[in-house]
């Protein structure tokens, strides 16, 4: 069977969506039963450069679509969901099966600021959708409540453990040292972030923070050179895959205190390479993060997040039972290999091909 994902580039664009794209493309589990490509529909750049690569990809998709059996549509909020609304009603006039996957961590959000119209056109297009995935059981349940979905199932989002393995540290010799992975704005609690930081290195003045992502770098730079911050907080922008395992290998704890989110790859990546985690409570992650493996603040409580950080650089016991913890939880739960085995039987149940596997 052959399947096409849609969805943002992977080498043109930045995120968790594009890493879980590739993901589903290169596994070894889903290659095994599946013919797997990825068309990028979309690319991070100006607003002209991103209609135009858009514009130019709906019609390359047109001379394409015929040869696959079964579409895997990857979307978010805002122009995501009108973007792929086209793909998904061509997919359906040719009689093809299509799965919707759900990754934006402000799609409710989204969807109760439009008009009526607006409203009415994505109702049509999880309505036209044979399986729609969902991130967590929360979602799921928020999803059923609000959209006209027929079948909602939900798909955790998986992370490479044994890749993550290499980041491990010594939580001894890293507990003043944090890190952020995310796209740098006010929706990732960035700015709050710096705020604690101000706030902790009065008490304890080797806290340092490793802030990496795309997003407002300069203006994340400028603030923290305004406030003189330098010495504890690092800005490096976008950084790949070799340089995100050599900052998590010199840190304890993941941090990210989010407004919004779904199940953030970023915080899986941080248990896989056994950090305890802060974060906030928002999206799935309270079914993640428990008391025995991170800490969790409100969103917005500056605070919070100030005591959460020295917590943690003062009780190097509680970080290391929160390593352990996280990197047994990330293996039995939130491994890529058990998300593959889990979409693997999606795609077979949609397909009509239960029963099917090798």
């Amino acid at each position: 069977m052959k399947i096409l994902e849609i969805g943002p580039s992977e080498t043109g664009s930045c995120g968790g969506m594009a890493e879980v794209i590739r993901g589903i493309r290169e596994s070894r589990i889903l290659n095994k039963e599946f013919t797997i490509d990825s068309f990028p529909s979309y690319i991070d750049g100006k607003l002209p450069v991103r209609l135009l690569y858009s514009c130019v990809g709906y019609l390359r998709f047109l001379r394409c679509c015929k040869q696959y059996d079964l579409f895997h549509i990857h979307t978010a909020e805002k122009g995501s969901t009108f973007r792929k609304n086209l793909y998904l009603r061509k997919i359906k006039k040719e009689g093809k099966k299509v799965v919707v996957h759900i990754h934006g961590a402000e799609y409710l959000v989204f969807y109760d600021g439009l008009n009526k119209r607006r409203k009415q056109v994505v109702d049509d297009f999880f309505r036209q959708a044979d399986l729609v995935l969902a991130l967590s059981e929360q979602w799921k349940r928020e999803l059923d409540d609000r959209l006209p979905i027929a079948d909602c199932r939900v798909l955790n989002n998986g992370v490479d453990t044994d890749l993550f393995q290499t980041a491990i540290a010594d939580t001894e010799e890293c507990s003043n040292s944090f890190l952020m992975l995310g796209r740098l704005g006010a929706r990732k609690g960035v700015y709050d972030l710096i705020e604690a930081v101000e706030t902790g290195i009065k008490k304890n003045p080797k806290l340092k923070v490793c802030i990496a992502g795309d997003g407002e770098v300069e203006k994340v730079r400028e603030l923290v050179a305004k406030k003189g911050l330098e010495k504890h907080i690092l800005v490096p922008g976008w950084i790949d895959e070799t340089a995100k395992l050599k900052y998590l290998k010199k840190v304890s704890t993941l941090i990210l205190p989010s407004y919004h989110e779904g199940l953030p790859v970023a915080v899986l990546e941080g248990m896989a390479a056994g950090k305890a985690i802060i974060s906030t409570a928002v999206g799935a992650i309270p079914e993640v993060v428990g008391t025995e493996n991170g800490i969790l603040v409100s969103p917005g409580d500056v605070a919070a997040l100030a005591e959460a950080m020295l917590c943690c650089s003062s009780d190097t016991k509680m970080l290391e039972d929160m390593s352990r913890a996280n990197m047994k939880k990330a293996e039995d739960l939130y491994s890529i290999r058990r998300m593959h085995k889990q979409l693997a039987e999606y795609y077979r149940q949609v397909s009509g091909r239960e029963g099917a596997a090798p």
